[in-house]
């Protein structure tokens, strides 16, 4: 069986939802083959085998993590020369994008990013054109490189050996131009990840600028808080939640709208959610052509009910 390659996305060991879910999907190609670099190795390894990963590629060169994506890049390049994998995949954040075209063009490849779906093949499904289209691709040349929104799989625990295998690689000093000088944690707002949360609750202009029964709901459902363009612009909220075509692209089990009227920037970057609820006091707003379920009324009655309700049934 062909080993599939994938990316472990982590922070000193800390292993992100995102690579459970790539090493799951790993799993309909071939045999899950985790690549590792950075600290935490012993913490990583046991989350790694737990989702499955067969073999964890352990990369021993400090030049990869002091320098931005082109050392991982010719890392990654090394390691499809080697093993001639069925596919190699990654998340598809800006990191792991610009990763994963460098690798397409080292190895000659085709590359497929932003995938919602990955089956055998392989084959994919996207959502393109600002979520007009919904396409289903193949990798026509070279090893198929695929970057997978966060959310597209429920992640499977099925153990794996993961057999550890030290790999010395060659940094070349074109890769070495932009130097990491300094990393500072990001400040927790105590939420989950925006691109990375299974559940997301955004406010658009309906709020006013008054976001606070948006984050309660949001809290109550464990969530991450997002916003339209109309209300960041307006400065009701930070830039880095914007949720859209120019802001943050997001894919969670749950979405739910409030406020928003649904333009087509916004549901570029929402649209292939698996499950959306839209609260809007407008019956004639675009977002209801596109939800699962539509609840037409005042976001400041709907959402404290709604919140109620939760806390009370956790409860």
């Amino acid at each position: 069986m062909a080993e599939v390659l994938v990316l472990v996305d982590h922070v000193d060991g800390a292993v992100r939802k995102t690579t459970a879910e790539l090493l799951t999907l790993a799993r309909r190609l071939g045999e899950p083959s985790a690549v590792f670099s950075g600290s935490g190795f012993d913490q990583a390894k046991q989350f790694l085998a737990t989702y499955g990963a067969e073999k964890i590629y352990r990369i021993d060169n400090p030049d990869v993590d002091q320098y931005l994506v082109a050392p991982m890049a010719e890392v990654l390049a090394q390691l499809v020369a080697k093993t001639s994998p069925a596919a190699v995949l990654m998340s598809s954040s800006t990191h792991g994008k610009e990763i994963a075209a460098r690798l397409a063009i080292k190895t000659d490849s085709g590359l497929i990013t932003d995938a919602v779906d990955v089956r055998e093949g392989p084959s994919t499904t996207q959502s393109v054109f600002a979520g007009s289209y919904t396409v289903d691709a193949k990798v026509a040349k070279g090893t198929p490189i695929i970057t997978v929104k966060p959310n597209s799989c429920g992640p499977q625990e099925v153990t794996g050996a993961a057999a550890e295998e030290v790999v010395e690689v060659t940094i070349s000093e074109a890769a070495k131009r932009a130097k990491i000088v300094e990393r500072r944690e990001k400040q927790k707002s105590g939420r989950p990840e925006l691109t990375e949360a299974a559940m997301v609750v955004s406010g658009g202009r309906g709020t006013g600028g008054d976001f606070a029964p948006v984050e309660t709901f949001a809290d109550s459902l464990g969530a991450a808080v997002g916003a339209s363009r109309a209300a960041v612009d307006a400065g009701w909220y930070p830039h880095t939640s914007q949720v859209g075509q120019t802001g943050k692209q997001v894919s969670p089990q749950l979405y739910v709208a409030c406020g928003i009227s649904g333009a087509i920037q916004h549901r570029a970057g929402m649209q292939t959610s698996k499950t959306i609820v839209a609260i809007n006091k407008d019956e004639e707003a675009p977002i209801f052509e596109l939800v699962d379920f539509g609840v037409v009324g005042d976001l400041f009655n709907v959402l404290p009910q709604a919140t109620k309700v939760i806390e009370a049934n956790r409860g």
